[in-house]
């Protein structure tokens, strides 16, 4: 499990270092404008690194799923190479999925007077500013969202179904309550995850879809990560204890 978290706090890291600092140089400078090239190098992490964080969620669930329904498996099959390779598996999707992305949007061409309606270089705000025919680049969107999305849902959906089975089978209240306790945290960040991206990439195309998009947009970029800490650090005893011995060592020095 903290495997999987040290590289989830990594993608974490990287995926709100893409937008926070550069909103925050506009907003105390003024200067709004970004280069194509730059523009495009955002919009490539931000696909890449969204994609591969449902991948790694999916992973988490998986762990988990061994965690709670085959203990007496869970150290023989999770072994150091098994976690690698499935980390290795979630940032190799993400960057399939990217890679045709990227390719079909530098192949188009953008107006003189570009004006982006966010406040980060994204999929549709993108192809809306374009003045090539984007029906192409459209559908793959819709294809690559919808197929990462799907598959890593259901992965997640079926690991949680067995794993609610399983609780319900123990006998004993305190071990419900310690197995629920495992699962709980990353059912919170799965909820905001999936539920902001399906809005943002999977709803039909709706008049207001960009300014309602800019909202969602926020919450996923921005307070999404900044809640994740908290979520699957403060509420686990063994990082309590460990902040608690880490602030007894200051005070007493």
């Amino acid at each position: 499990m903290y495997s999987f978290l040290r590289n989830f706090s990594l993608l974490e890291m990287s995926f709100t270092n893409i937008f926070i600092p550069r909103v925050l140089i506009s907003i105390t400078t003024g200067n709004k404008s970004i280069s194509f090239a730059g523009c495009f190098t955002q919009y490539f992490f931000a696909i890449f690194l969204g994609a591969t964080e449902f991948y790694l969620l999916a992973a988490v669930s998986y762990d988990r799923y061994m965690a709670i329904c085959k203990p007496l498996y869970y150290l023989t099959i999770m072994r150091s190479r098994v976690c690698i390779q499935l980390v290795l598996c979630s940032w190799l999707s993400g960057l399939i999925v990217i890679i045709p992305l990227i390719s079909l949007m530098s192949q188009q061409n953008f107006c003189a007077s570009s004006r982006l309606n966010y406040y980060f270089c994204d999929y549709e705000p993108l192809w809306k500013i374009s003045c090539s025919d984007t029906s192409l680049i459209e559908k793959v969107a819709f294809l690559m969202a919808s197929v990462t999305l799907v598959i890593t849902l259901v992965l997640v959906f079926l690991s949680y179904m067995f794993i609610i089975r399983t609780i319900l089978k123990l006998s004993s209240v305190q071990q419900r309550t310690k197995a629920s306790s495992t699962c709980s945290s990353h059912m919170i960040v799965i909820s905001l995850s999936y539920g902001s991206c399906i809005f943002m990439y999977i709803k039909p195309s709706a008049r207001e879809g960009v300014a309602f998009n800019k909202g969602v947009a926020v919450l996923n970029n921005s307070v999404a990560p900044l809640l994740n800490p908290f979520i699957y650090t403060l509420r686990n005893k063994q990082v309590k204890q460990a902040f608690k011995d880490v602030t007894r060592k200051i005070m007493s020095i």
